[in-house]
């Protein structure tokens, strides 16, 4: 088992957790009912195929997606059924897309749990991730806005064609950190940002108000993905609650490791390009080191942390009210996740 060498110790993670939820709080009881909703899907399925979707659906994780869309409609005029619906659809393609990952990293663990390919292997959760798509975008279907149900299946789609892409450019030394951007825009922020975007079309708010969300969620869920990468590259697999340094050992080139590659070499530079095309488990730890020693990864880290002080910022031209402020306090609490790497 490899040792990670950086992570947030266990009281910051207690404090960012109790931030989390405080910032939650506005939308507890709407956020209930939509877990239980998600929950619920498994239902919906042939009782041959439930117990797998409610095994998928069953670990709770931090549903900062769904509660995207529910503080959006807060901020904007109120949180309503069809938020709620919103948020289970975008939970279960997330889920979907998790499903999938987990398959392609062969992953072992994901929120404190076997994954489902580790539990039944890759022929079932193929086909699992495939229901939990499909069953996600008959749901939206059922909006009376042909536009809503438009705009969540573009979104899909630009995840899966992110993903696709992010596949394609393993092991690649040249790519550049413009199409790094470009692949994590689409795997991860498009769902942040249809999320929060429309949590405000489905609250009626102003063209520049929606505006203002979809820009809110593509920066936080950008952020969040560079989070996440430094996460991958060097967190404390134990606290993470699933598989670490999947992504060297697959060949996919992350933030720090490309200002590494671009910037921070300090004379490692053919020593990186080997153990990056290498992939071995034992370089991980190596590379982690580097990219904290050469500061590759701070700068990483200061990179996301503005676009999230720009998300926030753009929020000004929602009303003040509860909901925008809670807003600011997810957006707040990334920062929080951030700095345990920048201690």
């Amino acid at each position: 088992m490899k040792t990670f060498t950086k992570s947030l110790d266990g009281t910051a993670q207690q404090r960012v957790g109790k931030d989390v939820k405080a910032a939650l709080a506005l939308i507890q009881e709407p956020l209930k009912s939509v877990e239980r909703e998600i929950q619920a899907q498994a239902r919906a399925f042939d009782p041959a195929v439930e117990g797998y979707i409610a095994y998928a659906v069953a670990s709770s994780g931090k549903r900062l997606r769904p509660a995207l869309a529910l503080l959006a409609g807060h901020a904007t005029g109120g949180v309503r059924d069809e938020h709620r619906k919103l948020a289970v659809i975008i939970e279960l393609i997330h889920l979907a897309t998790l499903v999938h990952d987990d398959i392609m990293d062969g992953a072992e663990l994901r929120r404190g749990q076997q994954t489902a390919n580790a539990k039944w292997g890759n022929a079932i959760s193929v086909l699992l991730g495939d229901c939990l798509f499909a069953h996600a975008l008959k749901l939206a279907t059922t909006f009376e806005s042909a536009e809503v149900s438009r705009e969540i299946a573009i979104a899909a789609t630009e995840v899966c064609s992110g993903e696709i892409i992010q596949t394609q450019r393993r092991f690649d030394l040249k790519l550049r950190e413009s199409e790094y951007f470009r692949i994590i825009e689409m795997k991860t922020a498009a769902l942040f940002s249809v999320s929060a975007r429309l949590g405000g079309v489905l609250a009626g708010a102003t063209p520049e108000m929606i505006s203002a969300l979809d820009e809110y969620g593509r920066k936080l869920g950008t952020a969040y993905q560079i989070y996440d990468d430094c996460l991958d590259l060097a967190g404390d697999e134990s606290r993470a609650g699933k598989t670490l340094g999947s992504d060297i050992r697959k060949g996919k080139l992350t933030l720090p490791i490309l200002r590494l590659l671009n910037e921070k070499a300090n004379g490692h530079h053919p020593e990186i390009c080997e153990m990056l095309l290498r992939g071995d488990e034992e370089d991980v730890g190596r590379l982690a080191a580097i990219s904290m020693e050469s500061g590759a990864m701070l700068e990483a880290v200061e990179t996301a942390r503005v676009m999230v002080r720009e998300a926030i910022a753009g929020l000004d031209v929602l009303p003040a009210n509860a909901g925008t402020a809670a807003l600011r306090d997810v957006a707040a609490c990334v920062i929080d996740m951030l700095d345990g790497f920048a201690d």
